[in-house]
């Protein structure tokens, strides 16, 4: 199946997209990456629900993406007396400490003795997404005073966010640990990781996968952006979920902020997703609004790898014509005559490596002979993903050996995976790109495509050859 954008798009499973039949349909439509949210899968079901998703490989003959995202920390209050739960009003002190007694409109118990730790006087805490904000006047290990700026009815077991206060504990509970253990052991391709806060969280969770799976840096504190590049730099990917991000700072802050990660995360060559209410009124509605239009249209001109449904595609009344919509979307604004010039502006400078410098080259070669497509023989996905960070204005070709390879670079923008055998040597290589090209729909009898290769061949990250190669009858008899 040859989509005819270069972004993906990742669906979010869920009541909506359990069944194997939705989600071929939600494949058919456009999903090239299934989302797993382990806030709600049991780690005894999921190996099923991977069997299944596998099943679609079978069906459709192409390589299926699954990501785990993993549920990270819920910060919580305590429980409230009486019915439940306490008015608080502006200007009031109230006092969160780490007594179990049952809370009142004065104070209530925060179970969380990291977080009183780590406050102090002027930190926000933000209780129940933004309803209520508190700040602290006083704190010590033991219980924080605040000050209620923003008033509301607070009741048991609301959530709490800090927009201010760096917690010195890992971003990972041990249901994440338990969870990403089983994901990678299950085999999915990628394992996202919430709350992020610095590179050594994204350590943490190499040391469970150790190679099984990539690893995602979900960008969703404001603490992580005062550590971005290291955090990028410890990541196989980053994702911008913007819910959260969006509850632990100004609302207005978010649209820059988005930019500014998806810019550096391309910069950096590291596939960048963008989530949270893309189509958020595409849960009840057959249609979205002119601004998620706009919203979804803003991840595609700014070169994301991919765009990401959440509640769309789990829980909504639409889940496949929401993900028709994306692609539909995408496909649009892709073709916009001023989408390559954005792209181009945006573009990094390669760095000082012989991969990076045949990435270069294999671009422009083809964007000066406008070639239909530049096939990359790769066995890691690097020499891929280094095309993808180019944005060429032809389709990328990952021709791999490695079938967990394949699955992993269906998040990537512009790559389009093949399972095949290593070439044996450059003139298979040649003949067997021009013919896969042929065959996945992406040139035709006479047509030059580019062919990428590392020589000796079926050598990891040794991409030193660039060829350019002509579709001849034979390629076409083959394909």
């Amino acid at each position: 199946m040859k989509r005819e954008r270069r972004i993906k798009i990742i669906a979010t499973m869920g009541p909506a997209s359990a069944s194997e039949e939705m989600c071929a349909k939600l494949f058919e439509a456009g999903v090239d990456v299934f989302r797993i949210n382990m806030s709600h899968t049991q780690r005894e079901t999921l190996p099923a629900r991977i069997a299944m998703l596998r099943s679609l490989e079978k069906r459709f003959g192409r390589p299926v993406g699954i990501l785990a995202d993993l549920q990270g920390p819920k910060l919580r209050v305590g429980a409230f007396g009486g019915d439940g739960g306490a008015m608080l009003e502006t200007g009031a002190r109230f006092v969160l400490d780490s007594s179990a007694e049952p809370g009142t409109a004065r104070r209530v118990n925060l179970p969380h003795p990291e977080i009183l730790s780590a406050l102090e006087p002027g930190h926000t805490l933000i209780l129940d997404d933004g309803k209520i904000r508190l700040v602290v006047e006083k704190a010590s290990r033991t219980q924080a005073v605040t000050r209620v700026t923003v008033a509301g009815r607070l009741t048991s077991r609301k959530g709490v966010s800090l927009p201010d206060t760096t917690i010195a504990v890992s971003a990972m509970t041990e249901k994440d640990r338990s969870d990403a253990e089983a994901a990678a052991e299950a085999g999915v391709d990628w394992i996202a990781l919430s709350f992020v806060q610095r590179p050594e969280d994204m350590a943490d969770l190499r040391k469970i996968v150790r190679g099984r799976a990539l690893a995602m840096a979900k960008i969703e504190k404001p603490q992580a952006l005062t550590r971005l590049e290291e955090i990028i730099e410890a990541s196989d990917s980053i994702m911008v979920a913007r819910g959260d991000l969006g509850v632990e700072m100004p609302l207005q802050k978010v649209p820059g902020t988005q930019k500014r990660i998806t810019r550096m995360a391309r910069r950096m060559g590291k596939p960048v997703v963008v989530a949270t209410q893309m189509l958020e009124s595409m849960i009840t509605a057959p249609v979205p609004t002119r601004a998620e239009v706009s919203d979804v249209a803003t991840a595609v001109f700014e070169g994301a790898d991919a765009v990401m449904l959440s509640a769309e595609s789990a829980a909504g009344q639409y889940p496949v014509e929401a993900v028709a919509m994306m692609n539909s979307i995408a496909e649009e604004v892709e073709r916009e005559t001023v989408y390559r010039s954005i792209l181009e502006a945006q573009r990094a400078e390669p760095e000082a490596t012989g991969a990076d410098a045949i990435a270069k080259a294999a671009h422009e070669i083809a964007d000066t002979l406008n070639l239909k497509a530049i096939a990359a023989w790769t066995s890691s996905g690097s020499t891929a993903l280094r095309l993808a960070r180019e944005r060429p204005n032809s389709t990328v070709i990952a021709l791999t050996p490695n079938r967990a390879t394949a699955r992993r670079l269906t998040l990537v923008w512009g790559v389009h995976s093949v399972v095949t055998k290593d070439a044996s040597d450059a003139d298979d290589m040649a003949a067997r790109a021009c013919k896969f090209a042929v065959r996945e729909g992406f040139a035709k009898l006479g047509d030059r495509i580019i062919v990428v290769a590392g020589v000796p061949f079926g050598t990891p990250g040794a991409t030193n050859m660039v060829r350019i190669a002509f579709i001849a009858k034979e390629h076409v008899d083959q394909a």
